[in-house]
């Protein structure tokens, strides 16, 4: 059976992440006007509103983590509105490292993230880290 079409583009979004396709991020999965909520209280988290500011929240999560953050998605389940995925990351840096699991709740509007929640199984253990 195909996936649902929200759940195929929230599973390129994290293809394109991992190869570090900003430009597919962008133009092809990411509306324009996107919000990007992340939980916490650590340098990282916060409320991103558009694009850019959503392309250098990643940055900052590239440059924090020397390179190292890394995602593996272990499930997408989706509808007509949103795609919800199930996963885990890894970084390191400053000679820690961190694994932990999150769930990733996004709004899809005509084939593109509107917005997204990222919901961490270890908030303090992942705001301890990121500092």
């Amino acid at each position: 059976m195909a996936e649902h079409p929200n759940a195929e583009v929230l599973r390129a979004g994290y293809v394109a992440f991992a190869n570090g396709d900003i430009d597919s991020l962008r133009e092809k999965y990411f509306d324009p006007n996107i919000v990007w909520h992340t939980t916490g209280h650590n340098r990282l988290a916060g409320d991103f509103r558009g694009v850019d500011a959503v392309m250098e929240a990643f940055g900052r999560l590239m440059q924090e983590s020397d390179g190292t953050f890394k995602t593996d998605v272990h499930d997408i389940v989706a509808n007509d509105e949103h795609a919800v995925a199930l996963c885990s990351f890894s970084a390191s840096h400053g000679g820690k490292s961190i694994t932990d699991r999150y769930t990733h709740v996004t709004h899809i509007e005509n084939g593109k993230m509107t917005e997204s929640w990222i919901f961490g199984e270890n908030q303090d253990k992942v705001d301890a880290f990121w500092g």
